[in-house]
């Protein structure tokens, strides 16, 4: 299988709060809500970098899309990372991520391996890492 992922898709409990969680408090761009004329087919798109797109769709339609039972969501499934420039680049994400309605489960700090990170949660328990990795360089 070659690397060719697209989509990172959150299942959510509620569309509209999530969409406003993403587009206004983090200011993703998106078109917002789409294909609400197909049953289980309401999802919003935002354009992360080329070629990547992060898509929230109710939990309950990724079930039946799929066809797999829909059972209770988990913090710890998998974290998203954010990779920034600098400390005070991370320090600048996580009070947007605070001021949009997210919880902070990890305030910022100073990493054992030399980076610095903290974490969040959105408005669905899905866990953000913003981190600096001064072994890493980002994509502006």
């Amino acid at each position: 299988m070659k690397p060719r992922v697209t989509v990172i898709t959150l299942g959510v409990d509620n569309l509209e709060k999530s969409l406003v969680f993403y587009r206004d408090g983090l200011g993703l761009p998106t078109e917002g809500i789409i294909g609400e004329e197909f049953e289980n087919g309401a999802v919003a798109f935002f354009e992360l970098q080329p070629g990547l797109k992060l898509a929230i769709w109710n939990r309950k339609d990724i079930a039946h899309e799929a066809k797999v039972s829909l059972s209770a969501p988990s913090t710890t499934e998998f974290t998203l990372g954010h990779n920034d420039n600098s400390k005070a680049e991370v320090d600048e994400i996580m009070e947007q991520a605070k001021q949009a309605g997210a919880t902070i489960t990890d305030p910022t700090h100073d990493t054992f391996w030399g980076g610095y990170s903290g974490h969040f949660q959105d408005p669905d328990g899905h866990l953000w890492e913003v981190v600096w990795n001064p072994h890493w360089d980002t994509i502006e």
